[in-house]
């Protein structure tokens, strides 16, 4: 499905930012990403999408089931897309 449809079919207007999170959150598919890492990308990509912005279109995305959060020990919320199939995390405890 394409960024813009994913978007409307979870309810959410399609904006800039909702499309460039997207985009990074897809390109990173096999890694978690926090949401200061996803800003560290986007502005590599010279995007400017404030901090305040990406967390709150990462809690809209949470709440309409396009990616998941996770809080594991490091006490930052890590995020993904909603995967099609089951996946167990391994964490180690001494390195994160």
């Amino acid at each position: 499905m394409n960024k813009n449809k994913e978007i409307r079919s979870a309810g959410l207007k399609v904006t800039h930012g909702r499309r460039a999170i997207l985009r990074i959150l897809e390109s990173d598919e096999s890694t978690h990403l926090s949401a200061d890492d996803i800003h560290k990308k986007l502005l590599e990509d010279s995007d400017e999408v404030g901090i305040a912005t990406i967390y709150r279109v990462l809690n809209q995305f949470v709440t309409a089931g396009i990616c998941i959060r996770h809080n594991f020990e490091t006490g930052q919320s890590l995020y993904e897309l909603t995967p099609d199939h089951h996946h167990d995390h391994m964490v180690c405890l001494s390195t994160g």
